[in-house]
C-alpha cells in the first residue's frame, strides 16, 4: 500500500472528462486513527484517509456527490461510516455492514444517518458473506435500503441461483470483480448479463486495476467487460473511485483522474456517462 511516509495523491493533472453537475462516486472509503480495526478484518491503512482528504478528491475530479462504502477494516463497526456521513453531509449515503441480528433501532439509526445499503463481502476479510445474503436483504428492505455485492466473478454461476432468487434492487461491485479477468462470452460473465438483464440489479463500474492484467490507462481487458455492460445496461451502472486503494503496491497505485478518465472509453457517450455518473445513482441512493 502507499507508504506512509509518502503522502497519496490528493491531486493532478486535470481529467479529461468533464463531469456534469451531481456527478456520485458511489464508492470509496474513510479511515481514521479515531476508529481502531476489528478482528477478522485486515489491518486499517497506515495512513489516514480522511473527510478533509477525499474533499480534495472530489475538487479535483469534479465530482459533487458521495457514497461511503464500510471499509473492511472495521467489520460490523460503522462508527467510522457514520461520522463520516456527518462530516460530508447532504451530499453524501452510506453502505454500512449489518448482519440479521441487528436491531430495528440500530437500523433506523443508520438510516437517520444516510446509510442506504448494506455490504455483502464475500471474500477474505469481508464482515458478511454470501451465506447471509437473503437474511441480511430480508432485514433492511423495510427501511429502503439495498445490498452491494461482491465475490469473486469467475465463481458467479455458483451463486446464480441465490442471486437470482434475491429481490432488487442491489448492486453487484466493481464490473463483476473477476479475479482473473475473463473474456466476454465466458459463461461467468455471461450468467452476469442474465442477471443485469431483469432489469433491477446493478453494477458498479470500479477499481479496474485490482484485477486487470494489461493496468491503465485502458485497462483493456477489464474494458471489454465494462463496454459489454454499457451495451446491455446503462441505466443500471453506477461509478466508483474505489479511493484510497487500500492494499496496492506502491507501483501500481492508480491515478485517480485515470479512473475516471476510463469511462471515455467504455462509455464514449455524453449522454451514456451523464447517466451513469448522475442518473443511476440519483434514483438508487434517493439524490
Amino acid at each position: 500500500m502507499w507508504p506512509e511516509n509518502q503522502p497519496r495523491p490528493l491531486a493532478g493533472r486535470a481529467p479529461r472528462l468533464q463531469t456534469p453537475p451531481g456527478a456520485t462516486d458511489t464508492h470509496m472509503h474513510i479511515y481514521t486513527r479515531r476508529h481502531a480495526g476489528r478482528p477478522g478484518g485486515p489491518p486499517p491503512p497506515a495512513q489516514e484517509a480522511t473527510v478533509a482528504d477525499y474533499r480534495r478528491i472530489q475538487q479535483w475530479l469534479g465530482l459533487q456527490r458521495v457514497v461511503v462504502v464500510q471499509g473492511n477494516a472495521y467489520q460490523a463497526d460503522n462508527a467510522c461510516l457514520v461520522e463520516a456521513l456527518g462530516e460530508l453531509g447532504p451530499c453524501a449515503r452510506g453502505v454500512a455492514v449489518v448482519t440479521p441480528e441487528t436491531g430495528a433501532a440500530e437500523l433506523e439509526r443508520l438510516t437517520a444517518a444516510g446509510v442506504r445499503g448494506a455490504r455483502i463481502m464475500n471474500l477474505p476479510g469481508g464482515a458478511v458473506g454470501l451465506d447471509r445474503i437473503a437474511a441480511v436483504s430480508e432485514r433492511v428492505r423495510p427501511f429502503g435500503w439495498h445490498l452491494i455485492v461482491q465475490f469473486d466473478g469467475r465463481d458467479f454461476l455458483a451463486h446464480e441461483a441465490a442471486l437470482t432468487a434475491l429481490p432488487g434492487p442491489y448492486v453487484v461491485d466493481h464490473i463483476g470483480k473477476f479475479l482473473e479477468p475473463v473474456p466476454p462470452e465466458h459463461p461467468a460473465f455471461q450468467g452476469l448479463l442474465r442477471l443485469v438483464g431483469r432489469g433491477d440489479v446493478y453494477v458498479k463500474l470500479a477499481a479496474p486495476y485490482e484485477t486487470s492484467r494489461r493496468g491503465g490507462p485502458l485497462y483493456e481487458d477489464v474494458g471489454r467487460l465494462a463496454r459489454a455492460l454499457v451495451a446491455a445496461a446503462p441505466d443500471r451502472l453506477l461509478w466508483g473511485s474505489n479511493w484510497p486503494h487500500v492494499g496496492v503496491p506502491r507501483e501500481r497505485y492508480p491515478d485517480d483522474a485515470e479512473l475516471l478518465d476510463v469511462l471515455l472509453d467504455w462509455a464514449p457517450d455524453e449522454a451514456l456517462r451523464r447517466r451513469i455518473l448522475v442518473d443511476n445513482p440519483a434514483r438508487l441512493y434517493g439524490f
